[in-house]
């Protein structure tokens, strides 16, 4: 159970009866948090707090450390501007390259609006394969304009930073998992300061940040922490067959034994010139930039059989053992055409009419002949595109409802998947001439704004936007996602999975499994 701190009680007693703003409607933008007495700013319609500090910098000694909590302070901080993103390399739109160590900020979003009653708390963990992203990248207002609700956005290290490992080398695997666990260790402590709940708080994240958010349904650590839970793009159970991520790539899941992450890191650690019992001093030494650059080699490198990941988080899923609360889960309907996208762009016809039957002999050995009777060439405009719905369904779709059957089990669990098409083309890969329609990561933009920009541009996408924040934090205030006008999102359980499905103007319940052929993927199984 939760428990308020005499902090928490401290700061209810500021916020009702010793603010100067006790007789305005607007919430005031001076908090006082258990680390620090924090000056934000307010818009048409919220109060943002950016830039605020959650844990101690992850620098000198701290590299590759677990990650530690900030000491009590009254230190007055200004949070009119976010903090510097986690060290990681150019890549995709809006990615700039960064190397400030000392990243670990968290956004605060509420509404403008004093509330009565305590709101919930909505934590987003980003994606973006382990190796970029950011809290601040994404702009919550509208969600927690129109939601009425409190979105905490958090920085976590990425890439060699992030998911590193060593024998002996405690936390191995794990470091941007601790870091992410403590962000919302923070928000627990401080929820009661910003106008929020702290019996109310749902974790959301998409890609990695949903990888990471059913990763925690596993972990002894949550409990206490998390009431309700959103994955988006990223089950516990997904399962990339060899060449999905990229041609000539081997088989991927997220989640690794710890014995190949400290493999995989001995590894790293030799090509930089650090080796025995003083490696982790040596890679301590050398400069940040050197080691961002090695990134790509723990993209899907999460650790198991650690402190905080004892268990595989798919056996533990499909044994029963995650925490039993409300999880929303659910994905885009073409997840692989951004990964298909970049591999064209990559590599000129790399996939192509004659290289498509390889392509499946390589993912699905001695059932590719059935997977090409499945999805046959002269069924799609290119081999691109029939490439990428075979491995969304293998890789994607498929094993997020059977990970969401495993969960409706013990919980209420409410399977959902994002249709919709003329989507933005947020990988920018769409020159590639593979359609970007439902591909990776193209329902953020109704969620959020990107980059401080609303990319929706028409009135039907933007109507699916209201809606869609509406049904995702009706869950986090109720446990039950609906919406004004909507139809009503049946419950997924063990033997039942029912999808809704996101379409402007035409929001739907649909046989996901049929559609995306799970019968036949499922028979195949690992």
């Amino acid at each position: 159970m939760k428990k308020f701190t005499i902090t928490a009680v401290v700061l209810i007693l500021v916020l009702t009866g010793c603010s100067s703003n006790a007789e305005s409607d607007t919430a005031p933008v001076d908090i006082a948090t258990t680390t620090a007495t924090v000056h934000g700013l307010t818009t048409e319609t919220t109060r943002e707090f950016l830039g605020i500090r959650f844990a101690e910098p992850p620098v000198g000694d701290l590299r590759w450390a677990p990650t530690q909590p900030l000491p009590t302070s009254d230190a007055d901080v200004d949070a009119t501007a976010p903090g510097s993103q986690c060290p990681q390399a150019a890549g995709l739109p809006g990615v700039t390259s960064s190397s400030d160590e000392d990243c670990l900020f968290l956004n605060v979003t509420t509404p403008l609006k004093r509330s009565v009653e305590p709101l919930p708390v909505m934590v987003w963990w980003h994606g973006g394969g382990f190796t970029t992203g950011s809290g601040s990248a994404y702009d919550a207002q509208r969600m927690a304009s129109e939601g009425n609700v409190i979105v905490v956005t958090a920085n976590y290290r990425l890439g060699m930073l992030g998911y590193f490992g060593l024998p002996n080398l405690t936390g191995s695997g794990n470091f941007g998992l601790a870091d992410q666990i403590e962000s919302l260790r923070w928000v627990n402590d401080n929820a009661v300061a910003f106008g929020g709940d702290p019996s109310n708080i749902t974790v959301f994240g998409q890609s990695a940040g949903g990888m990471s958010t059913c990763a925690l349904l596993t972990s002894p650590v949550a409990e206490g922490l998390v009431d309700k839970a959103a994955i988006m793009s990223g089950s516990c159970a997904l399962d990339f067959p060899a060449d999905a991520v990229f041609p000539g790539v081997p088989p991927q899941r997220p989640f690794v034994p710890l014995a190949i992450n400290e493999s995989v890191g001995s590894d790293v650690a030799q090509q930089l010139g650090c080796a025995g019992a003083d490696a982790v001093e040596c890679l301590r030494a050398l400069p940040v930039d050197a080691l961002v650059g090695k990134g790509e080699n723990f993209g899907f490198d999460v650790a198991f059989g650690t402190d905080l990941l004892p268990e595989d988080p798919r056996t533990v899923v499909q044994s029963g053992g995650a925490l039993p609360i409300p999880v929303i889960s659910g994905g885009t309907a073409a997840e692989q055409r951004s990964f298909v996208g970049g591999a064209v762009l990559a590599e000129k016809a790399s996939i192509t009419a004659d290289t498509y039957p390889k392509l499946l002999a390589d993912a699905f050995g001695s059932d590719a002949a059935r997977v090409a009777d499945l999805y046959p060439l002269q069924n799609y405009p290119s081999a691109a595109l029939a490439w990428a719905a075979a491995t969304t369904d293998a890789g994607w779709s498929c094993p997020t409802y059977r990970n969401n059957r495993a969960l409706g089990k013990n919980a209420p669990v409410y399977s959902y998947e994002f249709a919709d098409t003329s989507t933005v083309d947020v990988n920018g890969v769409g020159s590639s001439g593979v359609p970007q329609d439902a591909a990776h990561a193209s329902d953020m933009p109704y969620l959020f704004d990107l980059g401080g920009e609303n990319l929706l541009k028409t009135p039907a996408q933007q109507d699916l936007a209201r809606r869609m924040i509406e049904y995702f934090t009706s869950f986090a205030h109720t446990g039950t996602p609906s919406a004004d006008g909507g139809p009503q999102w049946p419950r997924t359980t063990d033997t039942s999975i029912p999808v809704l499905r996101f379409v402007s103007d035409n929001i739907s319940v649909i046989d996901a499994d049929a559609e995306h052929h799970c019968d036949f993927w499922n028979s195949l199984a690992r």
